[in-house]
C-alpha cells in the first residue's frame, strides 16, 4: 500500500514541472537509498556541511558551498551574509539592520515574489530601471549606468536573476559591482538544465549563486545550495547552524568556519530556521553527483522518450495540433504541445479535465491563454506517459 494512502492522500501524476505547489519532482532510488543510510547515523552537522561545501565547490567552481532548505534560503542567507559580515553582533541584530549597509539594488523587470527572501533579512530593494520591452512601450530596460547610479554608501549587495532574457547580462553587472567592492547575488533556482549554468554564474563575477536542491537537480525537495566567496559563505553558515555550544568546546572544521576571523561566537542566527538535515544534505550532494554523471544529452532523450509515448496516444486527437518544443535542444527541457482548436478557453477546460480525473494530471497552466496545453516531463514517471496522453486525449474529446 502507498505510504500516502495510508494518511489519505491521493498521490498524483505531475506533467507541469517540479513545482513546489504539486510536490516537485520524482528522487532517483540511490538518492532515496543514499537519505536512508544517512538517517541510521547521527554526524557533527559542521562537519557534514564542510563536507558538502568542498563537493559543491568542486561542481560550480566557487571557493565553498553550502546546503539550506531550499533557494529561498539560501537567498535569505546570501543577504544575511552580505549585511552582517561575520560580525557576530550584527547577526544577532537581523533583521533590523538599522547602522548597516542594508539596501540590496535590483533591476525592476526581475523583481519576482521570491525576492521576499531577500526582504525577509532586513534589507530594502532598491529598484533600478524602467522595462519597456516588458509594457511594449519600446525596447529598452535596465542599464549598466542606472545600477552604478543606484549605488551609494548604504547598499549591502546587487541582486540579479538569471534568466535567458535577463539585462543587462550579468558580466555587466559584475563589473560594476568588482569596481564599487560589492558583492553581487545571484537568483539561479531553476537554472538548470543547461548543466554548464553550475559553474556559469560563477564564472561570470557573481560573488553567491542560489540553486534549487529538489528541481531539476532531483535532490529532496526541501534543500538548495549557496555557492560562491569563502567568506560569504562562512557568514551565511554562521547564521544557519545551531551554534548552541560553549565558546571553548566549540572547534567548527576550519574549512568552512575560521574561528581566528571571530571577536565571539555568535547566537543562533536568522537562517536558523531555514534548518537542512543530514538526510536533505546527503541526499542533495547524491543527486548532485548523479546529474553530472547523466550529462544534458542523456536526460533530454530520456525526456523525449516519455514525451513520445504521450503523443504516441494523440494521433487522432479531436481537433488539437500536437508538437514537441525544444526536441532538438540537448541542452534544454523539450516540451509536448497540444495547440487547441476551437473555443478560446478550450485548453483552460482541457486542463480542469485532466485535474478532475483519476487519476488526476496536473499540466502547466501557463499556456492557456495561448489556447495551449503544455506537457513537461521532468517529473513524470516512466509509467504515467500512457496514462497521460490517454486523459490527454479524452479530454480533448470531451471538451469541444
Amino acid at each position: 500500500m502507498s505510504i500516502y494512502k495510508t494518511i489519505g492522500v491521493t498521490p498524483i501524476i505531475n506533467a507541469k514541472g517540479p513545482a513546489t505547489r504539486l510536490s516537485g519532482g520524482l528522487m532517483r532510488p540511490e538518492v532515496a537509498e543514499a537519505m536512508v543510510q544517512a538517517s541510521q547515523h547521527c554526524v557533527d552537522m559542521a562537519e557534514l556541511q564542510a563536507a558538502a561545501s568542498q563537493q559543491i565547490a568542486w561542481a560550480t567552481g566557487a571557493e565553498a558551498g553550502y546546503v539550506a532548505s531550499g533557494a529561498s534560503a539560501c537567498l535569505l542567507l546570501a543577504a544575511a551574509a552580505c549585511m552582517a559580515g561575520l560580525d557576530p553582533g550584527r547577526m544577532a541584530r537581523l533583521p533590523d539592520t538599522r547602522g548597516m549597509k542594508n539596501e540590496v539594488i535590483m533591476i525592476r523587470s526581475q523583481r519576482n515574489f521570491y525576492d521576499h527572501a531577500i526582504r525577509a533579512a532586513g534589507a530594502t530593494i532598491i529598484e533600478v530601471g524602467l522595462p519597456d520591452r516588458y509594457s511594449g512601450a519600446g525596447v529598452r530596460d535596465a542599464e549598466g549606468w542606472e545600477i552604478e547610479d543606484a549605488i551609494c554608501d548604504r547598499t549591502a549587495a546587487i541582486f540579479y536573476v538569471a534568466d535567458a532574457a535577463a539585462q543587462p547580462p550579468l558580466p555587466v553587472v559584475t563589473a560594476i559591482a568588482k569596481r564599487h567592492k560589492l558583492p553581487v547575488i545571484v537568483d539561479a533556482a531553476a537554472q538548470l538544465p543547461p548543466q554548464f549554468n553550475l559553474k556559469r554564474f560563477i564564472a561570470e563575477g557573481a560573488d553567491l549563486v542560489a540553486f534549487s536542491g529538489g528541481k531539476l537537480l532531483g535532490g529532496p525537495q526541501a534543500s538548495g545550495i549557496l555557492c560562491g566567496r569563502k567568506d560569504l559563505i562562512m557568514s551565511a553558515a554562521l547564521q544557519h547552524l545551531d551554534l548552541d555550544i560553549y565558546e571553548d568546546m566549540w572547534d567548527p572544521p576550519k574549512s568552512l568556519i575560521d574561528k581566528k576571523k571571530l571577536k565571539g561566537t555568535p547566537q543562533h542566527g536568522i537562517g536558523r530556521s531555514c534548518k537542512a538535515g543530514k538526510e536533505e544534505i546527503v541526499g542533495l550532494l547524491t543527486a548532485l553527483r548523479l546529474f553530472i554523471a547523466e550529462g544534458d544529452a542523456t536526460r533530454h532523450a530520456r525526456w523525449m522518450a516519455l514525451l513520445q509515448d504521450v503523443a504516441r496516444e494523440l494521433k487522432d486527437a479531436k481537433a488539437a495540433a500536437v508538437s514537441i518544443e525544444g526536441a532538438d535542444d540537448t541542452h534544454g527541457i523539450p516540451l509536448l504541445i497540444v495547440q487547441c482548436e476551437g473555443k478560446p478557453d478550450r485548453a483552460a477546460r482541457v486542463l480542469k479535465q485532466l485535474i478532475g480525473g483519476k487519476p488526476s494530471i496536473h499540466a502547466d497552466p501557463f499556456w492557456r491563454g495561448q489556447n495551449r496545453v503544455v506537457i513537461n516531463p521532468v517529473c513524470m514517471a516512466e509509467a504515467d506517459a500512457s496514462t497521460v496522453g490517454k486523459a490527454l486525449r479524452a479530454a480533448l474529446g470531451r471538451v469541444s
